[in-house]
């Protein structure tokens, strides 16, 4: 063999030895985690890595049995259930309860805030609601949305979870970012989701509480059907213990009394400047359905704030039931009259006492009148700086 096949023989041998021990390192290199043998290669395109999440995630919906011609079908009809975003506080569940990972589950998202009474009042039918369907499948989302700044503290919204008695899974929306994501504007506002993820039906405020049943059977029985399940929903019929209200005899609109939220109804003629300390008297003549008040207060963002050691709240307002939202980080007291009259034992709130000042504190919705249907005139004697009103609301 001359030299020059010696050489070619050489040659031959070593890109044999070269790609063995390129096969080696590509073999060792596959097997550490995350190696990715396609990122040598090229990227993997956006639509195919989109559709390898969605599948990789329906693997992780546990029990949700999909039927394409359904999903399909609804495409057209319905809008997608945009996901809870921006969450900061779990109540009752944890940071897994997902809208998507629900698929197969009939859920019902509300929106509320623990001081709103229109809110309070739709509490009896969802846990109604809760208790009769959740072993059917029905998850009952509350969506705490706050409207004042002291509604974002975990433990005020635990403690009103508490209070109320809800057993269901409730979520912080501190950012309106869930809010947001709905397009929601109102306060209670309930969506009704199916199993394969569509907004079928809401609802904006309270009443229409036996439409909305319908429907959680309805989207129940479907669920039950995709499952091969034939046997009828059972249905508990109970009696709702709730609030009835007759709207049209409520004739004073809620009143706010910080300036980012005003609608007017304020009577004093200083009106409510922003950030200012305000010595206000009271005049001679009151108008129905607005709100004065007497002593020196601080106008905020979201509430009046007393400065003065004593001060007065004075409304003629025309409804059964009269709220506020209040409270008092320092501790205040007030003593509540009705057309010059002190509380009794027929027209004393639930929050009242009789023949003593009630404290205020926590902040949160006080119910100091509940009667009857009329037109009255409310008093508010208040002890101690620090006191804070945000709203008047009515029943």
């Amino acid at each position: 063999m001359d030299k020059r096949n010696k050489l070619k023989s050489k040659n031959v041998i070593l890109i044999i030895m070269l790609i063995s021990i390129a096969a080696s390192i590509y073999y060792l290199n596959s097997q550490k985690a995350g190696f990715n043998p396609t990122e040598e290669i090229s990227a993997i395109p956006n639509e195919i890595q989109a559709q390898n999440a969605e599948v990789s995630e329906k693997v992780q919906v546990s029990g949700y049995i999909p039927d394409e011609n359904a999903v399909n079908r609804k495409k057209s009809l319905y809008q997608q259930a945009p996901e809870l975003t921006g969450i900061a506080g779990y109540i009752n569940t944890n940071a897994d309860i997902k809208i998507y990972n629900l698929k197969g589950k009939v859920v019902l998202v509300d929106f509320w805030t623990y001081t709103c009474i229109n809110c309070i009042r739709t509490f009896p039918y969802l846990k109604s609601w809760h208790e009769k369907y959740a072993h059917d499948g029905l998850v009952i989302i509350g969506v705490h949305t706050p409207e004042f700044e002291f509604e974002k503290k975990y433990e005020n919204v635990k403690s009103a979870v508490e209070k109320y008695g809800l057993k269901y899974a409730v979520v912080q929306d501190n950012d309106y970012a869930t809010w947001r994501a709905y397009k929601n504007r109102y306060w209670p506002h309930k969506y009704l989701i199916d199993i394969d993820g569509f907004v079928r039906y809401d609802h904006i405020g309270e009443g229409a509480y036996a439409e909305t049943e319908r429907v959680i059977k309805e989207l129940l029985s479907e669920k039950m059907e995709r499952e091969g399940n034939v046997n009828p929903l059972v249905v508990v019929d109970e009696d709702v213990e709730a609030v009835g209200v007759e709207f049209g005899k409520v004739g004073t609109p809620e009143i706010y009394f910080g300036y980012g939220f005003a609608r007017g109804n304020f009577g004093n003629e200083q009106g409510l400047p922003p950030e200012e300390i305000v010595d206000y008297k009271l005049p001679e003549e009151i108008k129905s359905n607005y709100a004065y008040l007497g002593g020196t207060w601080k106008i905020n963002n979201d509430d009046s704030e007393l400065i003065s050691d004593e001060g007065k709240i004075i409304l003629p307002y025309s409804a059964k039931v009269l709220n506020i939202v209040a409270g008092s980080e320092q501790g205040s007291e007030i003593e509540v009259f009705v057309d010059n009259e002190p509380l009794n034992k027929e027209n004393k709130g639930s929050d009242m006492k009789l023949n003593d000042p009630t404290k205020i504190n926590d902040f949160k919705l006080y119910n100091l009148i509940d009667f009857e249907y009329g037109t009255y005139t409310v008093q508010i004697n208040i002890k101690g700086k620090g006191f804070k009103i945000n709203t008047f609301t009515f029943g």
